[in-house]
C-alpha cells in the first residue's frame, strides 16, 4: 500500500476512504433523508470538463438542501492532469480521478457520468480543442446525457461566451452544454440513441458564475445581478451535523491525486447562477418554479406521494421498520406507473430504504479477489434479517448460470444465513477493465461503441447475485455484485471488487530503456499467474533491427498470484534506432501480450487495469559527464529511473537529508515537478541548496505552479514564474544562442531533438527574470506572443542555477529521445571547463 499524505481533512477523509471500500449502511438520520429525496422528482445536470472542476458546494446544495436528483458530467476523466500521489499518468491517472470523482459523489450524494472526450493536456481555446476531439461525438454524449438522466435544469460551470479565456477544454464543455439543451429535443438529431432512450427538453440552462469570472470581487458586487439566481450554501443539516459548506468540503477533497484536500467552511456563504435560455425565471429565487417536483407530476404519482408525506412527517427514529407497510404499498404503486424514468429511478431508491429500514444484509463475497474465465469460485453467501418484518429467502440467481437455486426459507429476525455456492466463471466472460480502455483510443477520443456504455462512470460488474426475497408479501429482488471481503491484522475488515483477469499476463520491469552506446542490456521480464499450474513459455516480439537472446524461455508457475522472472538479453543496432518490445506467453497455444497494472490506493477502491504490456528501447548517439545524480522527489515522476536508464547513479534525497555535507557528493542535484508546492521543508532546505551552486554544484529545478510556493527565495536571482505555457507539442522551438554550452556538450542540440514530443513542450514558465539568467530557446502557441522562459541558466559563484518549464516528465515516459540528450547536457552543466573543479 502506498503512502501519501491525507492532507488537512486527515479525520473525516480517512473514515471517508475506509467505507468507499464497503457497502453504504444506513443509520435512521440517512434513511430519513433517503426519504426526503425519495419524495421530489426533480432533477439537476452539473456540466464541466474535469475532475476537480466541479463546483462540490453547489451539487450538495441541490442533492442535499434541495433534495434533487443530481449529476456532474465531466467531459473527461482528467488524464491528461498531474498526479501527486504516485506515478500514473494519462490513462491510469483517468482511472484513479475517475474514482476520485466517485468518491465525491458518494460524500455530497451526487451522481456521475462521462463523455469519450480524452483529456489530452491543457488547450488555451476551444477551437484548438475541437480540432482534437471529434466535436460530433462529443456532443452527442452531451446529448446522450441529457436524455437519459433528462435534468429539468442544466448548470454549466463555465460560461460559453468568453472563449479564449480560459481552459479550452473549459468553453467548450459549455458551448457543447448550450448546443445540446435544444438538440436533446430534436428527434432527427443523433436518432440512433431513440433506439435505447427518448427525446428530452430541460427547463433551464444556468451558467454558474461567480466574482472569480468577473475579475473581482469589486466588480462582481456591482454587477447586474436581475438575471441571477442566488442560494446560501452554508446551510446547516442536523441530521448530518455539518453544513453544506463542510460536506462539500469533504467531496473537493476526495481529489487527492490533485491536491485538492482543504479545509473546510462554515457560515453563510452565496452561489450565483445566471439564466441563459429556457423558461423565464419571472422574477423568483427558485430554480424548479413552474415545475412540478412532487409526485404529482406523473400519473398515478399522487397515491404514492400522499404515503411517502405521511412517512416523512411522521419518521419514526427509534424504529424505522415502523414504516415497512407502508413503504411496501409505495413500491407495489410504483410497479404500476408507467412513466418508465420516474419508476426506474424512484423503484431504485425504495429498495434502498426498504433494505435499510429491514436491516437486511446481503452479500455474495467470493473466496478469492479474482478468477480467470473457465474456472471454479466458491461464494459465500450471507443473508440476515435484523427487523421483525416478515420476510422469506425465496431463491437467489447467480449471474453465472442460467437457472436460481431455490431456499424458500424465513428470515428470522437476526438470524444470519449462510450459504456456499461454487459457480463456473463462463469460458468467454470478458476481463474486467474500465470499458474506455478496451479499444485503442485517439489522442482526443476514447472509442466505445456500445450506447449503453456511454456516460457510465464504471464497466457495470459481470458476476453478482440476484437475491430474490417476499417482505410481508411483496415480491422484491435486490441485487448485490460480488465482491472480495477479508481482513489484516494492522487494517481490519476491508472489501475489493472481484474481477476477472486473464490467466497469465506479463510485465516489464521499465517503460523505456535507452541505450547509450552499442552495449547489451539485460532486461526483466515478470509473469503473473492468474490461476494454478501455469506452464508455457514467453518470447518477445521486438524491432527487426535490434537482436533478443534466447528465442524464448519457458515458465512453469504452481500457484495462482505468484510470478516468475525472466531475463532477455537485448542487444541494440550499432546506429541510433527506436521501437517497442513487447513479452509474448504462450499457454496451449494461445498468446497474452497484456500488463495487468493493480492500483492500490486507501481513498479509492482496489482498481485493475489491462493495458499492453510493451516498452519503447531506444539507442542513442550520446555522451554524458558526470556520475552521481541527486534526485529531490516532488509530485511524482519517472524522471529517476529515466536517468539510470542512461547510466547515471541516481540517489533519492529526503527533504530532511539536504545538507551541505551530503549534496557535496552529486555531480548535479535535481529538483522534481512542483517539489516547491509540496514540500514545506524546501523553505528550511533552500539555503542548502543554493550554497551548493555557489561552491560550483549543478542545480536543475523542474517546474512549479506559480502559486502556493513553500518559499519566495525559489532562485538566488529574481525569477517570477507564471502561466505561461506551450500547449502545442509540435510548436516550433527557436534556438536564441546556439553557441551556448548547454546547446553544445557534450550533445549538439538542434531543432531535431524537438521532434516527436508528446502532449506539450512546457508549462509555468519563468516571465521575469534578471540579467544573470540566459534564455536559450523561444516558443510560442499558435496566435501568440513568443515565450522565451522554458529553459533559463544563470551562474552562481562557481555553479549553474538551471529553471526549466519543459515537461521532461511527459517527454521521458515517451522515450523521447531529444528530451534526453538535452536533460544530459544541463546535468553535465560547466562540465566543458576542466578548470572548474568542485569542492
Amino acid at each position: 500500500m502506498r503512502h501519501f499524505r491525507l492532507f488537512l481533512f486527515i479525520l473525516l477523509g480517512s473514515l471517508v476512504a475506509i467505507q468507499a471500500q464497503q457497502p453504504k449502511k444506513y443509520n435512521s438520520s440517512q434513511i430519513y433523508d433517503a426519504i426526503q429525496k425519495l419524495n421530489v422528482l426533480g432533477s439537476v445536470l452539473y456540466v464541466a470538463a474535469h475532475p476537480d472542476d466541479e463546483n462540490t458546494r453547489l451539487i450538495a446544495y441541490m442533492a442535499n438542501e434541495a433534495k434533487a436528483r443530481t449529476a456532474y458530467l465531466s467531459l473527461t476523466r482528467g488524464d491528461g492532469g498531474q498526479n501527486l500521489i504516485g506515478p500514473e499518468i494519462r490513462e491510469l491517472l483517468g482511472v484513479i480521478r475517475t474514482q476520485e470523482l466517485l468518491a465525491a459523489r458518494r460524500v455530497d450524494g451526487g451522481e456521475q457520468l462521462f463523455s469519450r472526450a480524452n483529456d489530452f493536456g491543457y488547450s488555451k481555446h476551444p477551437n484548438e480543442t475541437l480540432e482534437i476531439w471529434n466535436k460530433d461525438e462529443v456532443l452527442a454524449d452531451v446529448v446522450w446525457a441529457i436524455r437519459t438522466f433528462k435534468p429539468d435544469v442544466i448548470i454549466n460551470r463555465f460560461d460559453h461566451r468568453t472563449p479564449g479565456t480560459t481552459h479550452g477544454h473549459h468553453t467548450t464543455s459549455a458551448m457543447l452544454s448550450h448546443e445540446a439543451f435544444d438538440l436533446s429535443n430534436d428527434p432527427t438529431q443523433y436518432s440512433s440513441q431513440l433506439e435505447l432512450t427518448e427525446i428530452w427538453q430541460p427547463k433551464r440552462l444556468f451558467f454558474n458564475t461567480s466574482w472569480w469570472f468577473y475579475g473581482s470581487r469589486e466588480k462582481f458586487e456591482k454587477a447586474d445581478k436581475s438575471n441571477m439566481l442566488n442560494f446560501d450554501i452554508g446551510v446547516y443539516y442536523p441530521t448530518r451535523g455539518m453544513s453544506n459548506n463542510e460536506v462539500a468540503a469533504l467531496a473537493s477533497s476526495q481529489h487527492l491525486c490533485q491536491g485538492f484536500g482543504r479545509l473546510s467552511q462554515r457560515g453563510t456563504q452565496e452561489e450565483y447562477i445566471e439564466f441563459l435560455k429556457g423558461e423565464p425565471l419571472d422574477g423568483t429565487n427558485n430554480i424548479f418554479a413552474g415545475i412540478d417536483t412532487s409526485w404529482n407530476r406523473i400519473e398515478g404519482g399522487t397515491a404514492i406521494g400522499n404515503i411517502l408525506d405521511t412517512i416523512e412527517a411522521n419518521f419514526n427514529f427509534i424504529n424505522p421498520a415502523a414504516h415497512l407497510p407502508q413503504l411496501l404499498e409505495a413500491y407495489k404503486l410504483l410497479q404500476n406507473i408507467k412513466d418508465e424514468h420516474w419508476k426506474s429511478v424512484k423503484t431504485k431508491e425504495l429498495k434502498t430504504i426498504i433494505e435499510a429500514c429491514t436491516g437486511l444484509y446481503l452479500e455474495a463475497s467470493a473466496s478469492t479477489p479474482n478468477a480467470v474465465p473457465n474456472s471454479e469460485v466458491t461464494l459465500k453467501i450471507e443473508a440476515l434479517n435484523r427487523s421483525n418484518a416478515t420476510i422469506n429467502l425465496v431463491s437467489y440467481n447467480l449471474s453465472t448460470i442460467e437457472n436460481g437455486i431455490s431456499k424458500d426459507m424465513e428470515m428470522a429476525e437476526n438470524k444470519r444465513l449462510n450459504f456456499e455456492e461454487n459457480i463456473a466463471i463462463p469460458f468467454d466472460m470478458s476481463y474486467t477493465a474500465p470499458y474506455w480502455l478496451n479499444k485503442q483510443s485517439t489522442l482526443g477520443m476514447y472509442s466505445v461503441k456500445e450506447q449503453n456504455l456511454i456516460g457510465l462512470p464504471e464497466t457495470p460488474r459481470a458476476v453478482y447475485v440476484d437475491f430474490n426475497l417476499n417482505i410481508e408479501g411483496t415480491p422484491i429482488t435486490i441485487t448485490k455484485p460480488v465482491i472480495y471481503r477479508y481482513s489484516k491484522p494492522d487494517k481490519g475488515e476491508l472489501y475489493r471488487p472481484f474481477e476477472i483477469v486473464p490467466e497469465v499476463s506479463a510485465s516489464i520491469s521499465d517503460k523505456v530503456f535507452i541505450f547509450e552506446n552499442d552495449q547489451q542490456k539485460e532486461i526483466e521480464i515478470t509473469v503473473k499467474a492468474g490461476r494454478d499450474a501455469v506452464e508455457g513459455f514467453v518470447k518477445m516480439a521486438y524491432p527487426n533491427d535490434w537482436t533478443v537472446y534466447p528465442a524464448n524461455q519457458k515458465i512453469e508457475i504452481a500457484n495462482k498470484g505468484d510470478v516468475q522472472k525472466l531475463i532477455f538479453t537485448v542487444i541494440p543496432p550499432k546506429g541510433q534506432s527506436e521501437g517497442l518490445i513487447t513479452p509474448m506467453v504462450n499457454i496451449n497455444d494461445e498468446y497474452y501480450t497484456d500488463e495487468l497494472v493493480e492500483i492500490d490506493y486507501e481513498h479509492i477502491p482496489y482498481q485493475t487495469v489491462l493495458v499492453p504490456s510493451e516498452s519503447k528501447v531506444v539507442r542513442l548517439n550520446i555522451e554524458k559527464r558526470g556520475e552521481n545524480i541527486g534526485y529531490i522527489e516532488g509530485a511524482g515522476d519517472v524522471v529517476p529511473e529515466s536517468l539510470r536508464q542512461i547510466g547515471y547513479n541516481v540517489t533519492i534525497i529526503k527533504p530532511e537529508q539536504i545538507s551541505a555535507e551530503n549534496l557535496q557528493n552529486f555531480d548535479a542535484v535535481v529538483v522534481g515537478i512542483r517539489a516547491y508546492n509540496v514540500l514545506d521543508e524546501l523553505k528550511f532546505k533552500q539555503k542548502y541548496l543554493l550554497d551548493y551552486v555557489y561552491e560550483g554544484g549543478n542545480l536543475i529545478i523542474q517546474y512549479n505552479t506559480n502559486r502556493r510556493l513553500k518559499t519566495d527565495n525559489i532562485s538566488p536571482f529574481h525569477l517570477k514564474l507564471s502561466r505561461d505555457r506551450v500547449t502545442d507539442e509540435n510548436a516550433t522551438v527557436n534556438i536564441l544562442d546556439a553557441n551556448h554550452p548547454i546547446l553544445n556538450f557534450p550533445n549538439k542540440i538542434g531543432p531535431e531533438d524537438f521532434e516527436g514530443w508528446v502532449q506539450e513542450r512546457g508549462l509555468y514558465f519563468p516571465n521575469e527574470w534578471s540579467e544573470e539568467f540566459t534564455p536559450l530557446f523561444s516558443m510560442n502557441d499558435k496566435g501568440e506572443s513568443s515565450k522565451e522562459g522554458s529553459l533559463l541558466i544563470a551562474q552562481y559563484g562557481r555553479g549553474n542555477y538551471i529553471y526549466s518549464g519543459l515537461s521532461f516528465f511527459r517527454q521521458f515516459p515517451a522515450g523521447v529521445s531529444g528530451a534526453y540528450r538535452l536533460f544530459i547536457n544541463m546535468l553535465s552543466a560547466g562540465k566543458e571547463n576542466p578548470t572548474i573543479i568542485k569542492n
